[in-house]
């Protein structure tokens, strides 16, 4: 690429007879405007890509994950109330093949539909809400796997539909919240509010261990969990129809603020898929 760092400054000349008092008067009325400005860097010769090897071959480029927008936090009191049992696989087509569509709230970018599933990587607690208010009694249930050797499947179930973590730890929740495999696969935890309380409902894990209570989440497994309240404060979580941990709550989340189920992750990418939502009488 060639350029100018400055003006170009005129040579000297010596230049006798009618022939130099006439280049100096056309000097004097073209003046300075006259002088040349930098060579623009558009002007400039652009070099040619380099060849691609001539072994190279061209890889086929997978179809890209179904982006979900993110929704702004409106008011989750207009939701409307589930009557009756919701189900939702993510399998998606037509005019709704590219989101998940009216019935969710998503509060980050990470969420995304793959492969029929809906799924979840680095959210780092910012969940994708079900814009459905649910009874103070309802039965959840769905289908889990995570990708990675951390496990880490988490869940939340009566909160407010709309708020993520406002800080590095989630204290600040508004449900009660389920983690399959946390902190590394070193612990199931059920708890109220805040993951790390404690008076959380946990059990220690053991990796390889033959009571599937205790064991640790094995990558890449489809795991099917259920929770539910029955009586209006006992959450009961139970996963391939094993009960894992019980909440008893004096003051049972419900009502406004608290009638809102959501799927949520902290790093591991964690797919969902199979959702099925039955309300209760309370």
């Amino acid at each position: 690429m060639v350029s100018f760092s400055r003006p170009i400054q005129s040579a000297s000349f010596s230049v006798g007879g009618f022939a130099g008092a006439w280049l100096g008067a056309l000097t004097s009325l073209l003046g300075p405007g006259c002088v040349p400005r930098e060579r623009s860097e558009e002007s400039s010769v652009v070099a040619a890509p380099s060849p691609a090897p001539a072994a190279a071959v061209a890889e086929p480029t997978p179809a890209p994950p179904q982006a979900v927008a993110v929704a702004e936090p409106g008011p989750s009191a207009v939701d409307p109330a589930l009557t009756a049992v919701f189900s939702d696989d993510f399998n998606r087509t037509g005019a709704e093949a590219t989101g998940l569509g009216p019935h969710w709230r998503a509060t980050s970018p990470a969420w995304s539909l793959s492969e029929g599933r809906l799924c979840g990587e680095n959210a780092r607690n910012h969940p994708v809400w079900l814009a459905r208010r649910l009874p103070k009694n309802a039965v959840i249930e769905f289908q889990a796997s995570s990708a990675s050797n951390d496990g880490d499947i988490k869940a939340e179930f009566w909160g407010d539909g709309r708020s993520s973590a406002s800080g590095q730890s989630y204290t600040d929740a508004t449900s009660y919240l389920t983690v399959f495999g946390g902190w590394k696969n070193s612990f199931h935890v059920l708890a109220r509010i805040d993951e790390h309380a404690p008076n959380r409902q946990e059990i220690k894990l053991v990796p390889g261990g033959a009571d599937f209570i205790r064991s640790t989440v094995v990558p890449h497994q489809v795991y099917q969990f259920q929770v539910e309240r029955r009586d209006g404060h006992t959450v009961k979580w139970l996963v391939d129809d094993m009960e894992i941990l019980t909440y008893r709550d004096a003051e049972p989340l419900a009502g406004p603020g608290h009638e809102h189920f959501g799927f949520n992750d902290w790093q591991a990418r964690l797919c969902f898929d199979n959702l099925r939502v039955t309300p209760l009488q309370d």
